[in-house]
């Protein structure tokens, strides 16, 4: 509650000092920290968020859960904070899962088990359902969140109003929302590009996701930045997506050693093997300042010093003066 209500409650209150800027410091310690596990952080507060754990290529529940105890456990030895986790399909039931279990909770919700989950769980433990609204529904005869899906379409308009299909969709554990990785300190670069349509050729997909690497390296060199963790993503016709990372020991500033990574990402993400809508290249893990000499060969040398002369000179226009070879379209056939 606010301060002067609580001292109003209790005027012998003892109120203790805080450091704002030591929370922030220290949410910014956490959430890196969940970083080097997957580049797909969304921070909600200094305290919650979501990680979309595609990138880490687990495949299997008890993978998943062996990289979760142990970002636990690092959070826990390093900054001395107990966090709670959460492990579903989306967003909306990893939040219920991450709350049932407070402190050092770790609860995981199997994928096609989330409407089971759900169920038992009291009505105001959804999202959006405050005590007044829980008391109005338990009066109703919604006490649990599976009471929800005992009624027909009438008596839930009766209920919720116009927004009934909504209330029985998150009832169910269904949501498609997106983890999103954009705030103020978000320490990315991303690019994508949307299709003129729907596209299924492996070698032009290829060529326009380098191209974004040359950009994005471009733009971290003028920063004078250096990156360690490239993530591609593919979307399909119907809004799907799939993404895979990697991550390099050594961040660095130049493209070679992203490119050797590039196919393999995009086989990885493509699993479908369907045409796509849309393709994207995000780098992450930013480090400040440029990179030092020591630490790379002198061909890694050459290829900085070749790539900061390319960049000064394509400042010149808009387009560009040189192009890398995969930048050029392959005229197709006319046989």
């Amino acid at each position: 509650m606010p301060t002067q209500r609580a001292l109003k409650v209790c005027p012998d209150l003892i109120m203790l000092p805080h450091t704002s800027g030591l929370y922030g410091k220290t949410s910014r310690a956490m959430f890196d920290l969940c970083e080097t596990i997957t580049p797909l952080v969304q921070r909600n507060s200094v305290d919650e968020g979501y990680l979309d754990l595609g990138p880490c290529g687990c495949r299997s529940i008890a993978e998943i859960e062996d990289k979760m105890r142990g970002l636990q456990t690092r959070i826990w030895s390093e900054l001395q904070i107990p966090i709670s986790i959460g492990i579903a399909t989306n967003k909306l039931v990893s939040q219920i899962a991450s709350k049932l279990r407070k402190p050092r909770g770790f609860v995981t919700v199997p994928p096609g088990e989330e409407q089971a989950f759900l169920a038992p769980l009291p009505i105001g433990k959804l999202p959006g359902i405050g005590e007044k609204t829980a008391t109005a529904l338990q009066a109703r005869g919604v006490r649990m969140i599976g009471d929800i899906l005992t009624r027909n379409e009438n008596e839930l308009e009766t209920i919720f109003g116009r927004g009934w299909r909504d209330m029985l969709a998150t009832a169910r554990g269904q949501d498609d929302g997106e983890v999103h990785i954009d705030h103020e300190d978000a320490k990315s670069y991303s690019q994508q590009e949307t299709f003129g349509q729907d596209i299924l050729d492996a070698v032009e997909i290829e060529r326009v996701l380098k191209r974004m690497v040359d950009d994005l390296l471009s733009k971290i060199r003028q920063d004078r930045k250096r990156v360690r963790t490239i993530t591609i993503k593919v979307r399909y016709p119907d809004f799907t997506q799939e993404s895979h990372a990697h991550s390099l020991t050594e961040a660095t500033d130049i493209e070679a050693p992203f490119y050797a990574h590039v196919r393999p990402l995009l086989q990885a993400a493509w699993r479908k093997r369907r045409p796509l809508r849309l393709v994207s290249v995000r780098f992450s893990n930013v480090e400040d300042g440029p990179a030092q000499l020591e630490m790379f060969s002198q061909d890694d040398e050459k290829r900085r010093k070749l790539a900061r002369v390319m960049d000064q000179l394509n400042q010149k226009t808009k387009d560009g003066v040189l192009k890398r070879g995969h930048q050029l379209r392959t005229p197709l056939s006319t046989d």
